[in-house]
């Protein structure tokens, strides 16, 4: 059986060399690329099973070759510096499977491929569309804005990233710490009760019944999943410390920004 092919596309030689030996330690097939151009000429001579991308090019954004790669149907593990917030919160919205942020575990990249590819080989994913609509929610995932009932409603930088992650992958469940890796960065040192502070303040922005939400569901002692079918929920305390109220968020909590 012929080795499963990654392109890596960075324009550093070292990352390339060190995501090269990792991969290819683990029976992985890989080809580099420098750039987009590179990237392009490579795509053209062999499809591979999925692409590491790097953002950052010389001679272009990243964002245009994950839409590309997306629409084709080839998975995509991004790599972003942690100063990338935005670039990497774009390339999940367009549809990424992953990100790795700079520095980064060689193992842990070579973890997060398997998992994408282990998820590819179910079959393929539905297309993201540009507006996720629930109930009388409309989420407009690329002008990054939330109606309720055809009112705007604001939301914070964070609470969007939140809701855009959550709502794009309907039923799946994170754990808090996925959440915190995913929306806040995964080396983030952060308390995951902020998680359940940004949850509770998006409920109340967009839930009919904040206290018996019926798209964002608390999966106890797990973390959360997005229910678009929107059945009501039972109201209960959460996990020990978790906030419920509108007063909830405590003194001391760090929420991000």
């Amino acid at each position: 059986m012929a080795a499963e092919r990654i392109l890596v596309v960075d324009d550093e030689p070292g990352i390339r060399e060190i995501c090269r030996l990792y991969l290819e330690r683990e029976g992985f097939a890989v080809r580099e690329a420098a750039s987009l151009a590179g990237a392009r000429a490579a795509l053209r001579s062999e499809a591979p099973a999925l692409v590491v991308l790097d953002l950052m090019l010389p001679d272009g954004d990243g964002l245009d070759l994950c839409r590309e790669l997306v629409e084709q149907g080839v998975p995509v593990v991004c790599l972003t510096a942690r100063a990338e917030e935005t670039d990497r919160v774009l390339g999940l919205e367009l549809g990424a499977d992953d990100y790795v942020t700079k520095p980064f575990s060689p193992r842990e990249l070579v973890a997060r491929v398997r998992a994408v590819l282990r998820r590819a080989a179910r079959g393929p994913r539905s297309p993201v569309p540009a507006v996720v609509r629930f109930g009388p929610c409309a989420v407009d995932l690329a002008a990054r804005r939330v109606r309720v009932d055809g009112r705007e409603v604001p939301l914070t930088p964070k609470e969007f990233d939140l809701l855009a992650l959550l709502v794009t992958h309907p039923h799946r469940v994170f754990t808090r710490q996925q959440l915190l890796e995913r929306v806040w960065d995964f080396a983030y040192a952060g308390d995951t009760r902020t998680v359940d502070v940004h949850v509770q303040r998006l409920r109340r922005k967009i839930e009919p019944d904040p206290q018996r939400p019926r798209y964002l569901k608390t999966v106890w002692s797990v973390g959360y999943r997005f229910d678009p079918e929107g059945e009501a929920g039972a109201p209960g305390p959460g996990r020990p410390g978790e906030a419920t109220g509108p007063g909830s968020p405590r003194a001391g909590t760090r929420p991000g920004r």
